[in-house]
C-alpha cells in the first residue's frame, strides 16, 4: 500500500467539476487581475474569519511583508518571532532590514508564550510575530497582555490556521493584522500562490491596499513605494469556491487526528509516539506532527518512506540556526528537541482509515522493541 502526504487528486475529484466551471467563468470573463471576484473573496474569507477587513494577495510571503511595511518595519528595528517555523516567518522581517529576534516554542504546543515575549522585547521591539503552528492558535490573549499597555502590534502568521480558533475567536482576528497562505497544500488551497491579510483596523487597511499596488493611491499617482502584491482574479474566484467546503475539510482532519490517537493507543505506542496535545480550543491540523524518541526518529521515518507512508519532517533545522542569519545567539533548546522529534504523518480530508492503520502497523514494526 502506498499513503501519500498529501493528495490532492482526491479532492479533485469530488468538487473538480465546480472548479472548473469557476474557472471557466472567469476566464470568459476578460478580468484577470483584482476585480469582482477578488472583492468577494476578501468580504467572504474576512465574514468568515471575524475581521472587518480583508486584501487578497498573491502569496502568504507577500501577506507578512505587506502587513510589515505597513507597520513601518524597517532597518534599525527588532520583530520578535518563533525559531519553530516555516523559514518566510523571519524572512519578510529580515528582508524590509529589521533582525528577527528568535524566541523559543513551548514544549506542548510548540507556540510562543507571553512568558518568553516577554523576555526578549527590547527598546528596539517594533512588532512580535505570533504563527499558530499546524493549525494550533498561539495563546495571543496572553501574548497581548503583554504587548498592548506598551503599543507593540502582535501580528498572526496565520498561513496554517485558517478555521483555528482561540476561545471561540477565529485566528485572523486575535491580532493588529493576520497574515494567511493559499499555497495549494494548505486547508484552503488556490491553484497556485494567494495570501490574504486580514485586520480590523480601518486606517492599516486602507495603506495596504496601496502597497499591494505599488504604493498607487490614484491611477499612477505614487504616495510611497509598495510591491506588486495582487491577487488575480481566478484563484479568488477558485478559492471562493473552496470556502463552503472549509469547515467540513476541517472536521474531516480532526476525525483524523483522533483516529490517529486511538490507532497508537490500541497498538501499544502511546509511550513511543506522542500525538499533539488534545486541543481545547479548535484545532484546524494543518500538519498532524507526532514526537518520537529522538534515537528512534530517522529509523522511523526510514520505515515509513520504505513502507510507502508519506511521511516528512517540520522542521530539520530551526530558524535560529539557520546560516544566512548567522551569527546568532539566540537560545531554543525546546526548538531544537523538536527538530530531532517530530514527524509529520498525512491528516489530509480525504484520508483513508485503512491508511491509517496500516501506517501505525508500519511505526509498530520500527518501534516497538
Amino acid at each position: 500500500m502506498r499513503v501519500p502526504l498529501l493528495d490532492l487528486k482526491r479532492q479533485y475529484q469530488e468538487i473538480g467539476a465546480e472548479l472548473e466551471a469557476t474557472a471557466c467563468r472567469v476566464l470568459a470573463s476578460g478580468n484577470y487581475i483584482l476585480g469582482d471576484e477578488v472583492s468577494a473573496f476578501e468580504k467572504e474569507a474576512a465574514a468568515k474569519l471575524g475581521a472587518k477587513h480583508g486584501l487578497g494577495v498573491s502569496s502568504g510571503t507577500d501577506a507578512l511583508i505587506c502587513a510589515l511595511m505597513a507597520l513601518d518595519i524597517g532597518p534599525g528595528d527588532e520583530v520578535i518571532c518563533p525559531s519553530y517555523t516555516f523559514f518566510a516567518t523571519a524572512g519578510c522581517i529580515a528582508r524590509l532590514g529589521a533582525r528577527p529576534v528568535f524566541v523559543d516554542c513551548e514544549p506542548q504546543t510548540l507556540n510562543l508564550s507571553a512568558q518568553l515575549v516577554e523576555a526578549a522585547l527590547s527598546p528596539k521591539t517594533k512588532a512580535v510575530i505570533a504563527v499558530h503552528l499546524f493549525g494550533r492558535a498561539a495563546d495571543t490573549e496572553a501574548i497581548r497582555s503583554v504587548l498592548d499597555p506598551k503599543g507593540i502590534p502582535l501580528v498572526e502568521d496565520a498561513a496554517q490556521a485558517i478555521g483555528s480558533e482561540l476561545r471561540g475567536k477565529p485566528c485572523g482576528s486575535l491580532g493588529k493584522v493576520a497574515c494567511f497562505s493559499f499555497f495549494p497544500s494548505k486547508n484552503l488551497g488556490a491553484c497556485g500562490d494567494g495570501g490574504l491579510v486580514t485586520t480590523n483596523d480601518s486606517e492599516l487597511h486602507a495603506r495596504m491596499l496601496r502597497l499591494r499596488n505599488h504604493g498607487m493611491a490614484a491611477q499612477y499617482e505614487h504616495h510611497e513605494v509598495g510591491g506588486n502584491f495582487r491577487l488575480d482574479a481566478l484563484q479568488a474566484a477558485l478559492l471562493r469556491k473552496k470556502l463552503q467546503y472549509l469547515d467540513q475539510w476541517n472536521e474531516a482532519r480532526r476525525a483524523n487526528a483522533r483516529r490517529w490517537v486511538q490507532l497508537f493507543a490500541d497498538k501499544g505506542l502511546a509511550e513511543f509516539v506522542r500525538c499533539p496535545e488534545d486541543d481545547p480550543q479548535k484545532h484546524s491540523y494543518h500538519q498532524y506532527v507526532v514526537r518520537v524518541r529522538a534515537e528512534q526518529r530517522d529509523g522511523a521515518l526510514t520505515a515509513l518512506q520504505e513502507a510507502g507512508v508519506g511521511s516528512a519532517v517540520y522542521y530539520r533545522l530551526p530558524l535560529h540556526r539557520q546560516p544566512c542569519f548567522q551569527p546568532n545567539s539566540a537560545h531554543c533548546p525546546e526548538a531544537d528537541v523538536a527538530s530531532r522529534e517530530s514527524i509529520a504523518l498525512p491528516i489530509f480530508p480525504e484520508l483513508r482509515a485503512e491508511e491509517q492503520e496500516y501506517s501505525v502497523d508500519v511505526l509498530a514494526k520500527a518501534l516497538l522493541p
